[in-house]
């Protein structure tokens, strides 16, 4: 069935109930993430997570359905959580809805799918089955999630501290629970005890992460300067901001500078180019160096590497922070 948040988020919430299936797909990958890891606080405290990866299922689609309608070693009940999920997961899904039965629920991150697919078909015409369409939240609409995830929290947020929490985690979702759930807990808030929340309370919890912090550690990145980068991430270091708003930055850097590049490979002069695509002026002198240091190739492959190192960090919790550091070094010294 297709689902709304509402229903998608009562059932995450309750465990699973009835549902076999949570197939989560849309370019909200992070937002995706979230949600399952809504699924493991419905479960409850001490569930067993068993992660198989697509690949597995392409070659054996009958694991889906016998990890489903498996017992917990230790009693405790467990759930099955797919992440990176495409069409080739569409047999082990059948297999998985047809199944005589499946006490353990299934939640499937499928990012790449289309919502014309079969992996989406299968799991709109079956009533055990939830499908949701994740979209990256924008503008009134990531302030108004904010606002949401803080009132199920018992949060009354201050004026204007939705709108610094979005920008803060640069619109994603799981961030952004995150830092809604830091600051119920440092505030000692809840449902049946609601508490006002202020920005020296944000400040606090270290939320926010201004924009003259990002920028130095992307311009170093691509300037391959790498004792720049390890200056502009250590004011980072001992901080639980997440690497997410820096890699995406980055990966909007990349993207702009292929589209450019391309255009002086066209034959157009890189100032030309600089002014077309009206890079800020005091930028100019280093845009058009980094021109003509990358080249279309070098740029999409750091772009896919960029893009991997964030689903790697939301899939690895607190050790993505290492990994994303370890990944913009690599990048800046190559």
């Amino acid at each position: 069935m297709k689902a709304t948040q509402a229903q998608l988020t009562a059932a995450l919430d309750r465990g699973g109930g009835d549902v076999r299936l949570f197939l989560l797909h849309g370019p909200d990958e992070s937002g995706a993430m979230a949600f399952a890891a809504r699924l493991a606080r419905g479960v409850g405290e001490g569930a067993e997570r068993v992660d198989i990866d697509p690949a597995t299922l392409r070659s054996d689609p009958a694991r889906l359905a016998d990890e489903a309608a498996s017992l917990s070693l230790f009693g405790e009940r467990r759930f099955i959580r797919v992440a990176g999920a495409g069409e080739e997961s569409g047999d082990a899904v059948e297999a998985l809805l047809a199944a005589a039965s499946a006490g353990n629920p299934v939640v499937m991150v499928a990012p790449t799918v289309k919502a014309t697919g079969r992996v989406v078909k299968l799991a709109l015409a079956h009533t055990r089955a939830m499908s949701f369409a994740c979209y990256p939240p924008e503008g009134n609409n990531a302030e108004s999630l904010v606002n949401t995830l803080a009132r199920e929290q018992g949060l009354r947020l201050g004026a204007g501290l939705a709108a610094r929490i979005v920008r803060a985690s640069d619109g994603d979702r799981a961030i952004m629970t995150s830092e809604v759930e830091k600051l119920a807990l440092y505030l000692d808030a809840g449902v049946e005890h609601p508490r006002d929340a202020s920005a020296s309370d944000l400040a606090e919890i270290g939320a926010e992460i201004d924009e003259g912090e990002i920028s130095p550690i992307v311009e170093a990145v691509i300037a391959g300067d790498a004792p720049a980068l390890i200056a502009a991430l250590r004011p980072m270091e001992g901080s639980d901001a997440s690497p997410i708003p820096w890699l995406r930055a980055l990966a909007r850097r990349l993207a702009s500078l292929a589209e450019m590049r391309a255009a002086v490979d066209a034959g157009e002069g890189a100032g030309q180019v600089v002014k077309r695509f009206r890079v800020f002026w005091r930028e100019e002198g280093t845009t058009i160096a980094a021109l003509q240091r990358w080249n279309v190739a070098r740029l999409t492959r750091a772009l896919e590497i960029v893009r991997a190192t964030e689903r790697e960090v939301m899939a690895r919790g607190a050790a993505g922070r290492t990994i994303a550091d370890q990944r913009l070094l690599m990048l800046t010294r190559r």
